[in-house]
This record gives C-alpha cells, sequence and structure tokens, in this order.
C-alpha cells in the first residue's frame, strides 16, 4: 500500500513539478520597494522564515470586521533564505519528542495542517515515509521506546518491521529492526514560505525586503512601535511579533529581553548521491538517537529536485550565515567562544565534537557512518552539495533549549514586540502550528488584534 502511495505520488509530482515551481502564486505577490519612505501598519512581523510568514498568514486569517495592515520584514532580498531554504525538507511526524511537550504537539498537529495547506495551495509534496533504522541489538531497545513514544504523541500508523519488512521498502538498507512512519513526507518550504506571504498579501499586507532591524523604540504617536533599519527607514506599528531565527537573541536584547537563551550556530554539510546511484535509496532513512549525543546523526532525506541528500554533520559554525568550511565572521564566533554555556556545553561533548569536525572534514569517515546502513555506498558515489546552519539556543548551563520560548521584556516597549527566541526543529513542520500559538499568545498582549 506505501509503495502505491509512492508510486502514485510521485508520479503526480513528476508531471506537477515544473508548472508548480513556477506557478504564479508563489511570487511575492505585494513587496515593497527597498527605497520606500517611513511605512504604517497594525503589525510587523520581524524574520522572514517560514515561522514569521506563517504567524503573518495566521494573523491575517483572524475574524475582523476590519482586515489588518501587516508587514513581513525581511532583512534578505528574498524570503527564506536561511534555516527555512537550507533545512532536509522533510515533513516530520512527531515520533523523537517528548510526550507533553509543545515540540510534541506541534509536529503532530503541523504535519497535518502543511499538508493540507499544500493541497489548497498547489504545492508539490511526496510522502516518501521513513523508516528509523536499529543495525545493531543494542539499539533495538531505543527503538521501541520510539515506538512507544510515538504512539503517545498520536502519530498514526507507525509500524515495528523486521529485516525482511525492511528490504521490502529499502531493498539496499542494513537492519534487523525498524520504525517505519508512512506520513512522513518533503516539501520545499520556501515554495510555502513564499505562499503564505501571498497569502498575506492577498489579505492587504506587503512583503518588505532588504529591511534589517537595527532598533526599536517606542513611537510618538500613542500606543506605537518604531522599528528602524540599518538604511534609516522606519516602520510605525501598534505592535511586533518577532521571527528572527539566527539572529532572534540580538533582535530580543534591542527591546530589553534578557540576553540568554544565546542563539550559537551549528553548521550541517551534507552530502548526495550521484545520479547514477540514487537507485539505492527510496525514501527517508534515519538512525536510532544515541541519548549520548545531543544531535541525531547520519540519515538519508530524498529532495523534491530529485536529488538525494546524506547527512548532515552537525559542527560548529564560525559565522551564523556563512556556509562553508571557512565562514568566519568575528562577531559570531567571538560572542560563541565567549559564552559560558557553550563553553560548559563544549566541554561535555569534546569527544563528539571532535568526531564530527573529523567526519565533516573527511569524506571517507562520513561514508563510514552511512555504510551501517546502505553498505554497497562508495566514496566514489558521493559529492558535497548543501550546508545550513541550525540557530541552537544554549542557556548559561551550556544546555540545549528544547521547546519553544516565546519572550518580552516589561517595560513599555517591550510590551509591545514579541519575541519567538527558540523555534527548534521540526520548526518548518509544525510552523502553522507554532503560529496558532504564537496567535494565542499575542492576541493576549496586542488588544487591537481582535478589534
Amino acid at each position: 500500500m506505501l509503495a502505491s502511495l509512492r508510486s502514485s505520488t510521485i508520479e503526480f509530482c513528476a508531471k506537477t513539478r515544473i508548472t508548480s515551481y513556477s506557478y504564479p502564486s508563489l511570487r511575492c505577490m505585494s513587496t515593497v520597494p527597498s527605497s520606500s519612505s517611513d511605512l504604517q501598519c497594525d503589525l510587523a512581523v520581524v524574520g522572514g522564515g517560514i515561522v514569521g510568514a506563517a504567524t503573518a498568514y495566521k494573523i491575517s486569517q483572524l475574524p475582523r470586521s476590519k482586515p489588518l495592515k501587516i508587514l513581513i520584514l525581511e532583512k534578505e532580498n528574498a524570503l527564506a533564505k536561511h534555516q527555512t531554504g537550507r533545512n532536509s525538507g522533510v515533513i516530520h511526524s512527531g515520533i523523537y519528542y517528548k510526550p507533553g511537550s509543545l515540540k510534541a504537539k506541534m509536529c503532530v498537529r503541523g504535519l497535518d495542517l502543511m499538508y493540507d495547506y499544500c493541497d489548497k495551495n498547489h504545492i508539490p509534496y511526496i510522502k516518501t515515509g521513513k523508516l528509523i533504522v536499529a543495525v545493531e541489538e543494542e539499539e533495538i531497545p531505543r527503538l521501541l521506546k520510539l515506538y512507544e513514544n510515538g504512539k503517545v504523541n498520536g502519530v498514526r500508523d507507525l509500524q515495528l518491521i523486521d529485516e525482511k519488512g525492511i528490504k521490502e521498502h529499502e531493498p539496499h538498507c542494513r537492519g534487523i529492526k525498524a520504525l517505519l512512519s508512512p506520513h512522513t513526507g518533503i516539501v520545499d518550504y520556501s515554495l510555502v514560505t513564499k505562499s503564505l506571504a501571498d497569502s498575506v498579501a492577498r489579505s492587504g499586507g506587503e512583503t518588505v525586503l532588504n529591511f534589517e532591524v537595527v532598533k526599536f523604540q517606542s513611537a510618538p504617536e500613542e500606543g506605537k512601535v518604531q522599528l528602524i533599519a540599518s538604511d534609516g527607514r522606519v516602520v510605525h506599528c501598534k505592535g511586533a511579533v518577532v521571527c528572527g531565527g539566527l539572529q532572534s537573541d540580538r533582535l530580543a536584547v534591542l527591546s530589553n529581553c534578557p540576553p540568554t537563551p544565546k542563539i550559537v550556530p551549528f553548521r550541517g554539510d551534507y552530502l548526495q548521491l550521484k545520479q547514477g546511484k540514487r537507485h539505492l535509496v527510496r525514501g527517508n532513512i534515519y538512525p536510532v538517537p544515541d541519548p549520548r549525543f545531543p544531535f541525531l546523526g547520519v540519515h538519508f532525506t530524498p529532495r523534491m529536485d530529485g536529488n538525494l541528500w546524506l547527512g548532515p554533520t552537525a559542527v560548529f559554525s564560525m559565522d551564523r550565515e556563512g556556509y562553508n568550511m571557512f565562514s568566519f565572521r568575528f562577531r559570531d564566533m567571538w560572542e560563541a567562544v565567549t559564552f559560558p554555556g557553550f563553553l560548559k556545553m563544549a566541554a561535555r561533548y569534546t569527544r563528539f565534537g571532535l568526531a564530527e569536525m573529523w567526519r565533516n572534514a573527511y569524506i571517507p569517515a562520513q561514508i563510514k557512518q552511512l555504510q551501517r546502513y546502505i553498505p554497497e555506498i562508495t566514496t566514489a558515489d558521493v559529492e558535497r552539495a548543501h550546508s545550513g546552519n541550525r540557530a541552537q539556543a544554549l542557556d548559561s548551563d551550556g544546555n540545549l533549549v528544547d521547546d519553544f520560548i516565546i519572550d518580552t521584556a516589561e517595560d513599555e516597549l517591550g510590551k509591545k514586540v514579541v519575541h519567538v527566541r527558540n523555534a527548534p526543529s521540526p520548526a518548518a513542520t509544525s510552523s502553522l502550528a507554532i503560529a496558532d500559538h504564537i496567535v494565542d499568545t499575542v492576541s493576549k498582549k496586542f488588544k487591537f488584534l481582535s478589534a
């Protein structure tokens, strides 16, 4: 049944991919030129990634007698330039996350919301399914725990399968037991983000590109706040929601929020299978997580463009928005290495960090990890592909902040600015559910939203 579903979905995508990727509604329909003078709006959403766009979209759909004027403010020359446009593109089902956490609830709900949104807005996706594969006996207890965890979280149609079942789904995959998640899929989240921004435009909102917020200040107009860009432009609004991703801690400090949690960037570098070897993998293949390590480990990820990514690694990045091994920005590096939380984390995971750096630099070491699942893969079958930075929030004790944090300062300025301080993976899958949560939060603070 899953194979039939996968086949029919791939056939659909193959027929529609070219037209879908140029579908008119996926362009930003109302984008304000960067030379515009001061702008007025009801609500400003800072950050043009998927969480910011989803938040603006959900607020634009609130029932009101008069539509809200919403501006999405993005510092780059296009939406989804950083985490959103550089993630794996997986629609996760919610297996890994602690039962009862916001992350678990929002991922499970977010998957359904994402598929529904894509269906209604003609955005192609593929339900590839996912296998979480145990290759050693010692991994089976952790796999069984994941199975129970997923069921508690409400993940639908999970199945435990044996070695024969693994071969039926992934003929080239080695494993002794696996957890099958049939509703896991893939999508291009950049397309989703642009579609969400276009939906905001159809409700009277606009997207302002090349607008890097460097200051928040109380406005002369009563009850308003000003957002000032690096080039001097000013947005006057009644309230702002900041979804700054890799810059979220810095933006929070600008409206008098505390400096922690601190964003420390970790770069994930992917390999990809060369075209003649893509038959080795059909869908998503993931490892059983090892609780001793802070990140998941390498996995196999098909892409909407037909490529197949392998990885990623997880190494400290010395540039929040740099995407190769040699990217360096002094401020980013210095802020991280002088933060006590990072130093404590680095001490805790020294061995893991050094191993990741070695695998990142030396492809055969990464191939050795991949061969645990697909023994046929060789160094000659792969090439370097893509990188992305994860905005990892750390507390002062060096703990990874796992759940969502929404923050405001208590002074007069802070009460008009709400910050999403941490929206960790699977934020893209969960974006529409996260947006609902943000709307519930800001509606209590911004009374003008319900006017």
